[in-house]
């Protein structure tokens, strides 16, 4: 992101997880906040027209793939819970609203981003009036100025030996790889005993069938115009050996595929994700 500004990508990403909730029936993602979250202007907007997003065919794919990672992570986190977790990270929060809507009473919340898109995020919540429950905290990090992210993590109330889940949406395809693996691997321990992580990533373009591989770089090309460029790509086979190197189980690698048929199954809209993006959740 450039800085001292806001992500353009995360106000994106918000517009389409809003549009999914006025456009598709059923809705993969149920988030009730994703529309008043946008500020005052951009929800009336949205909502005397819905479809100004819908400027080309890959739309509803990136709507679709948008929604349907949150209601991964949600659904993992859920688990965590059940299984006895207590402790959510947010890594890139953007404009996400789960602290805002969170059904688990234990579950304390910590929001991490960069400062300026963390200040832009509090002022949205401000304008729209949606209220910050007392077990959210803010963690503004700058990852090229500020400690390592368990120090800023542990100084902001994380309690050390009690295991964590993480989210990490919409992020590392952002990174370079060496700074994605570095991260999951600070993660693993904080996560060990019952906790994990959920996050997205993008397979390498060379790798995709030449109709996939077309999508990913008209996307490629937008994200730059915004100076937001794509950085890091994995190879799944790869990308699980690694975390397995670090501690992370029960690794579930979902591609466009598996989430088509878990997700959008007997939908009478067409709506489903394509192109390059998986979605993978691991216990540690």
């Amino acid at each position: 992101m450039i800085e001292h500004r806001p992500s353009q990508t995360a106000e994106r990403a918000a517009l389409r997880r809003a549009a999914h909730r006025l456009l598709d029936d059923p809705r993969v993602h149920e988030d009730p906040l994703a529309i008043e979250i946008l500020g005052p202007e951009q929800a009336a907007a949205l909502r005397a027209d819905p479809r100004r997003l819908e400027t080309d065919p890959m739309a509803p794919v990136l709507r679709a793939f948008l929604s349907v990672r949150s209601r991964v992570a949600e659904d993992a986190l859920a688990e965590a819970v059940a299984a006895g977790v207590r402790q959510y990270v947010v890594l890139g929060a953007g404009l996400d609203t789960f602290a805002y809507r969170n059904p688990h009473p234990a579950l304390r919340v910590f929001e991490v981003d960069h400062p300026a898109t963390q200040a832009w995020k509090r002022e949205r919540l401000a304008e729209a009036r949606i209220a910050v429950p007392g077990g959210v905290a803010f963690v503004a990090v700058d990852f090229d100025q500020d400690p390592p992210l368990a120090a800023v993590l542990r100084a902001a109330g994380l309690r050390e030996g009690e295991p964590s889940f993480f989210s990490w949406l919409g992020v590392t395809p952002y990174l370079e790889p060496e700074s994605v693996l570095a991260t999951l691997a600070a993660l693993a321990p904080l996560a060990a005993g019952g906790g994990g992580v959920a996050f997205d990533y993008r397979v390498p373009t060379e790798s995709l069938a030449p109709s996939r591989r077309a999508a990913l770089e008209a996307l490629a090309a937008r994200v730059v115009a915004v100076g937001e460029p794509f950085r890091g790509a994995f190879e799944p086979e790869g990308l699980a050996g690694v975390m397995r190197a670090m501690g992370f189980r029960e690794i579930r690698d979902l591609d466009p595929d598996a989430l088509n048929a878990a997700f959008f199954a007997g939908r009478t809209d067409d709506l489903r994700v394509g192109g390059t993006g998986h979605v993978l959740t691991a216990k540690a």
